[in-house]
């Protein structure tokens, strides 16, 4: 309980302390600024411009050729002729005979033929006429007034 009484002061001064400082801003909304002075601008000297010297044009230095290298021909690789091994022929394996299974002819059965269903043609359902519904007219209403907004009265400045 005692815990419970500190943590509703301790919001309630938070609460406190928050209005006033949005009071505090308020009236540093509708407090008037100051107003400043003018003062002579000081003058700034010009500054003389400065020339950049051209720079000399310098020769372009002379590359010596140099000779190109020459590569010595390399004599190409010869793989030796192998000889073609002979392959003999295996002889086949026999194989016995194997006597073919006789299928049995399965007998053929008649399908019946379905009888064909007729749907009997229906009449269309006739849908009656309804006399048009009148609706009446409005009658016509003024127009509601709003009421007047309050004027609040002002609220004194303070220093």
């Amino acid at each position: 309980m005692a815990n419970h009484n500190r943590s509703c002061s301790f919001f309630f001064l938070l609460l406190i302390i928050s209005f006033s400082s949005i009071i505090d801003a308020r009236h540093l909304l509708e407090s008037s600024i100051p107003e400043i002075p003018d003062l002579p601008k000081p003058e700034i000297p010009e500054l003389p411009k400065l020339e950049i010297p051209e720079l000399p044009a310098l020769p372009k230095p002379k590359v010596p050729e140099l000779p190109k290298p020459q590569i010595p021909e390399l004599p190409k690789p010869q793989l030796p002729a192998l000889p073609k091994p002979e392959i003999t022929e295996l002889p086949k394996p026999k194989f016995p005979q194997l006597l073919k299974p006789e299928i049995p002819e399965l007998p053929k059965f008649e399908i019946p033929e379905l009888p064909k269903l007729e749907i009997p043609e229906l009449p269309k359902p006739e849908i009656p006429e309804l006399p048009k519904p009148e609706i009446p007219e409005l009658p016509s209403f003024p127009k509601p007034e709003l009421p007047k907004f309050p004027e609040f009265p002002t609220l004194p400045k303070y220093p």
